[in-house]
């Protein structure tokens, strides 16, 4: 299950405690922030009248006795809790030190080459294929792609929640800088665009360092049919 299957579970849990009665308004805490304005993390409220704090304890029992890696998911870090917080829109010094902090988290390939398999980029953006219960963990995960982009422009089927990426090769070029840029980008977004809606594929080790690298050959190869 992936982590925005237990974010939909979540809200599930939340509206299941508004609509149960068992949210109560002597739950929430008063908000803090030394004149900013700020909240506490726990005492955002997720839906009217639960706090965030009540919200993952409801979450936290109802996903008991899950293998360790599976349990991981539920735990928010710093940048998601953060993100979760200000509703992924945060002022522009905790935005600064976001980025900051996940710059630190992305690991470059050995080799100084950012650019791999276009081919490979293909077949991976294609694939949905891994963190789902049931999923084989021995074979190779897919980057589900399509799910969220518009990327060669002979598939049809694509999502619309990110931007259209068709011909973006051509629009960023396949300088060593935009290289590396796209590189980070994939491998984790919030070192790029603080609080984005997209995985943190190699952070999290969804995907490899080679993986990455055949994602942005298909996203910047001038042969690649996303930018035909």
């Amino acid at each position: 299950m992936t982590r925005l299957s237990f974010a939909a579970s979540a809200a599930a849990v939340a509206t299941a405690l508004l609509m149960s009665g068992l949210a109560h308004a002597a739950d929430t805490p008063s908000t803090t922030g030394a004149g900013t304005g700020a909240a506490t993390p726990a005492a955002v409220e997720v839906a009217p009248g639960i706090t965030r704090e009540r919200l993952e304890q409801a979450v936290a029992a109802a996903w008991k006795n899950l293998p360790p890696d599976l349990a991981g998911r539920v735990v928010q870090d710093e940048t998601m809790a953060v993100c979760s917080q200000y509703r992924n829109q945060p002022p522009q010094a905790v935005a600064d030190a976001i980025l900051a902090r996940e710059k630190q988290n992305v690991t470059y390939p050995a080799d100084g080459k950012y650019l791999g398999s276009w081919k490979n980029g293909e077949k991976l953006a294609l694939s949905g294929f891994g963190g789902r219960m049931g999923d084989d963990p021995k074979r190779a995960n897919g980057g589900n792609c399509y799910a969220c982009h518009q990327l060669a422009p002979t598939e049809i089927s694509y999502g619309t929640l990110g931007p259209s990426l068709t011909g973006y090769g051509k629009l960023k070029g396949t300088t060593p800088e935009a290289q590396k840029e796209v590189y980070e980008r994939v491998f984790n977004a919030q070192a790029v665009f603080a609080c984005s809606n997209m995985p943190r594929f190699g952070h999290h080790k969804f995907l490899t360092v080679e993986q990455i690298k055949d994602a942005v050959a298909f996203l910047l190869d001038p042969e690649s049919p996303v930018n035909k």
